[in-house]
């Protein structure tokens, strides 16, 4: 039976994300020799390059673990879940979640979260443009500022983790230092965003979480600081704006038009 290009390339496509699969049989006939072994090569540099996109997504993950284990459990995560996109910018996506299941990856138990604060970072950077509200607007905006809403920018990531997930991921970036001396012992959440051209990474306040997510939600200033401050008494609304407004991370007042 002859096989329809479409049939060959759905059957190419498994094959090749498949180490135990068969080379396809068009291809055999097509190129006869040693089909298995050319086909074999082709396999392992798809492999080596997907493993290499997750290498470069997820460096300070690398490097909290070491080249040779991260490079060993990308090829796993590869085998279990290959690209479902041809946008490659999109592979990773379920990586931190992979390597919470992953069992070799247990005793470093934050390595989930520095991977999803590095997925974040990763979407941050490739997200819509937009320009932090100047000061002096937001400032003429705020008449009642109990009642007004704030529009974030599009880049921005919430991550709640309940390990010092910035700290980690700061002392981690470092050249050189491939795993922090001392980690400190409480959770950190963390706000991820691009007013320009660098994705910045800023530790949120106490409740400082509940109140971003508050506002990305819609909800007035009072209501985000409402839901903040049922979170944790200690949520305190001055730093969380002027972090939010220091960050650049808030682009108008009210909602969009």
């Amino acid at each position: 039976m002859v096989m329809r290009p479409s049939q060959l390339q759905a059957e190419f496509a498994r094959a090749v994300l498949d180490a135990d699969a068969d080379v396809p049989a068009p291809l055999v006939r097509e190129a006869p020799g040693a089909p298995a072994r050319r086909f074999g090569v082709y396999r392992n540099n798809v492999y080596a390059s997907l493993i290499d996109t997750l290498a470069a997504r997820f460096p300070v993950t690398a490097r909290l673990v070491g080249d040779d284990f991260f490079r060993a459990m990308a090829r796993i995560h590869v085998e279990t879940a290959p690209p479902n996109s041809p946008v490659l910018l999109r592979y990773g996506t379920g990586f931190a979640d992979f390597i919470a299941d992953f069992r070799p990856a247990q005793p470093v138990p934050y390595l989930a979260d520095v991977a999803r604060l590095e997925w974040a970072r990763h979407q941050a950077y490739h997200a819509a443009d937009a320009s932090p509200l100047p000061l002096e607007a937001l400032a003429e905006a705020a008449g009642d500022a109990a009642s007004i809403s704030l529009r974030l920018h599009p880049s921005l990531h919430i991550l709640s983790s309940a390990y010092p997930v910035v700290t980690l991921w700061q002392l981690a970036a470092r050249e050189g230092e491939d795993e922090p001396a001392r980690i400190p012992a409480s959770g950190e959440d963390a706000l991820v965003v691009r007013p320009n051209f660098d994705v910045e990474i800023r530790r949120l306040p106490e409740g400082g979480a509940a109140f971003v997510a508050a506002l990305k939600d819609g909800t007035s200033l009072q209501q985000a600081a409402e839901r903040a401050m049922a979170e944790t008494s200690a949520f305190d609304l001055a730093p969380n704006l002027a972090g939010l407004i220091a960050s650049g991370a808030i682009i108008g007042v009210g909602e969009d038009p």
